[in-house]
């Protein structure tokens, strides 16, 4: 395409994909939008900290080439539009992007910029990993404890739009219709007159797709659990659906890499009581069997008898070592993440209960100010890397907000793209930054003695904890010399061992000899 309001950097190379695989070239070009309000200040000390990092990492062997793409006030400032088409164009060109926060424009017809780029680019997957870094004040006893990572179906659900304002001609004849067509399901609504009508789309391929995602990273990540977070004992074929497909999808596409966990149950049981009988198994898994009809009995014993046709590959303990995929009810999750964190690890789930989820679970490690996210397609590549928070435009250009969001969203583009070695350095800046209590306002106003900075210093505090840490061909070379020593130790062990074995034979020859 024909840029004519982006200037395209000289020097740099596209991202591309090939086999379902980037390819990503030492010199990339990467759109950004620095963002709204608060997203000038942030942004500069991001990529500061984006730039650091590769050099650091790489010797200056490998360098990415921002280009500005416009999108919120700044464009509609100088071009009278939110949401340019190069601006669309270019992320979907150069496949990997990055943006700060954005406005939401004032006023009917028009939607949240965030959710058009979203829906425009089918970036199915927005990935949210939540984790406690030391120092961070938090108002639980044991944030450590937190260490999830959410898939949230990001084109589906009440987020697709699709509404009817109480008042209007379209909402008056959708009920007309709805009324003829399903007069039971009409007269469910307590004050249908009155109402404003939603619809929550929620398709096989929408959960399929998102699934798939999360078990695959699961897998690749070796994390322990999956976890489908849904309401369906009350929206059945929505959400309790979204659960149902879930399921189907893990045992026919990772049969041999996961475990359910009523599967584990089965097998468990079968484990320590090996002549255990298919109904005394299935009254263990479901204590109310002996009350439910017939043919809910017989389901449940099928259930059990498929379990147990998996043992030769998930017997005898063999299930421990997979991937457990289990479910729970979204409010019972949202209590159950605050007092037993630990329970759980990854999470794949519907868009509105991912958006509570995410931001609830973000508060107990420091808040959105400090939280990633991330918007992909995993099949195209396309991926925007992004602030969670918002413009907070009563900050804008005083130098003081926290970049932590936009600086920990950049590392993890940085890990999509493959430079893990420039990713770890983020972490570990961060890691040193927060530990010293080198911190911005919103932490430093919870801590005993802190360095409180501006915007920019945290991100140089970042840096300058970045360069105590090895480069990554120092990290080679102390790498090699630590399987050197390894091997030295372990075959001086060996020795030793061997010895020691020699001097058993020779006391056991001599007893013998003395007999």
């Amino acid at each position: 395409m024909v840029y004519v309001n982006v200037k395209v950097p000289e020097g740099g190379a596209k991202i591309s994909i090939q086999n379902g695989k980037l390819q990503v070239p030492d010199n990339p070009i990467i759109p950004f939008v620095e963002g709204d309000g608060t997203g000038r200040d942030i942004w500069r000390a991001s990529v500061r900290v984006f730039d650091a990092a590769v050099r650091k990492a790489y010797g200056g062997k490998r360098k990415i080439h921002w280009m500005e793409v416009y999108a919120g006030e700044k464009s509609f400032k100088l071009f009278q539009n939110w949401l340019p088409e190069e601006t669309t164009e270019a992320f979907k060109e150069f496949l990997v992007g990055i943006k700060g926060p954005l406005t939401t424009p004032i006023g009917g017809g028009i939607r949240s910029l965030n959710v058009m780029l979203r829906k425009l680019l089918d970036l199915y997957v927005c990935l949210r990993p939540v984790r406690w870094y030391k120092g961070v004040p938090s108002p639980v006893n044991h944030p450590e404890y937190v260490d999830m990572v959410i898939f949230r179906e990001n084109t589906e659900d009440i987020y697709t739009g699709v509404e009817f304002q109480y008042g209007t001609e379209e909402n008056k004849k959708f009920k007309e219709l709805f009324k003829e067509a399903f007069p039971k399901e009409y007269a469910k609504m307590r004050f249908p007159d009155t109402a404003g009508i939603g619809l929550k789309p929620v398709s096989v391929e929408g959960t399929e797709r998102l699934v798939r995602a999360a078990i695959r990273w699961a897998l690749a990540n070796k994390r322990k659990s999956v976890n489908f977070v849904h309401k369906g004992n009350i929206m059945k074929f929505t959400e309790g659906a979204f659960k149902d497909w879930g399921y189907t999808l893990a045992k026919r596409e990772f049969r041999n890499e996961i475990v359910t966990e009523r599967e584990s149950w089965i097998l468990g049981n079968k484990e320590k009581n090996p002549s255990l009988s298919v109904e005394d198994n299935a009254k263990m898994v479901d204590p109310g069997f002996d009350m439910m009809s017939p043919s809910q009995q017989d389901d449940i014993k099928r259930e059990v008898e498929e379990a147990l046709k998996l043992w030769d590959t998930h017997g005898d303990g063999k299930w421990k070592s997979k991937l457990l995929i289990k479910d729970s009810i979204a409010d019972v999750t949202l209590q159950f993440v605050l007092i037993r964190p630990r329970d759980y690890d990854v999470i794949a789930t519907l868009n509105l209960n991912g958006d509570y989820l995410s931001d609830a679970l973000a508060a107990q490690v420091g808040g959105i100010g400090i939280a990633p996210g991330a918007n992909i397609n995993y099949e195209t590549g396309h991926a925007i890397f992004e602030a969670t928070h918002g413009t907070a435009p009563k900050y804008a250009d005083l130098d003081k907000v926290n970049p932590g969001s936009v600086i920990l969203s950049g590392e993890m583009m940085l890990r999509y793209m493959g430079w893990t070695e420039a990713a770890d350095l983020i972490v570990k800046g961060m890691e040193g930054a927060i530990a010293a209590k080198t911190v911005t306002y919103d932490f430093a106003r919870l801590m005993e003695e802190p360095t409180e900075v501006k915007c920019s210093e945290f991100g140089d505090a970042i840096i300058k904890w970045m360069d105590k840490m090895p480069a990554a061909a120092e990290l080679k070379v102390e790498s090699r010399r630590s399987k050197v020593a390894a091997k030295k130790t372990a075959a001086k062990k060996t020795v030793v061992k061997k010895k020691a074995a020699k001097k058993a034979v020779k006391k056991t020859v001599k007893k013998k000899s003395r007999r």
